[in-house]
């Protein structure tokens, strides 16, 4: 199943949803081969019910700013790209509003699949 994204915005952007005790949201999240984790945002997790004040473990994560640790939450259930993951560890970190995305698409979510991003088409899909 392909996706359409948008090639003007610099980054491949994919719809995802994000299950949770409180509910569901719809997510915006770009898709990162550079990230080895999904990460979403803090406020989105907390929104769909998750608390990652309460996370007793840190996972270190280098970003473009430097060395942080954030709290790696097990959600519900994450769809994007047509596929599915259950009991799915996501970290939990604030991304700046100029990012105007709500997360990144990491690797862990990609593995055993092919990732296929057509920049003629403007498509990406994951098999």
């Amino acid at each position: 199943m392909s996706h359409s994204f948008d090639a003007t915005r610099g980054v491949v952007v994919v719809p995802a949803e994000l299950h949770g005790p409180a509910g569901s949201v719809v997510l915006h999240l770009a898709v990162d081969t550079g990230a080895t984790q999904t990460m979403i945002n803090v406020g989105l997790l907390a929104f769909a019910g998750y608390d990652p004040s309460l996370v007793p473990d840190r996972v270190q994560v280098t970003t473009g700013s430097g060395v942080e640790y954030a709290p790696g939450v097990p959600v519900e259930r994450i769809q994007a790209l047509g596929q599915e993951r259950q009991q799915f560890l996501v970290l939990a970190h604030t991304l700046p509003p100029s990012a105007h995305i709500d997360g990144l698409l990491g690797l862990d979510y990609m593995r055993e699949q092919q990732l296929t991003i057509d920049f003629r088409r403007n498509t990406v899909s994951l098999s």
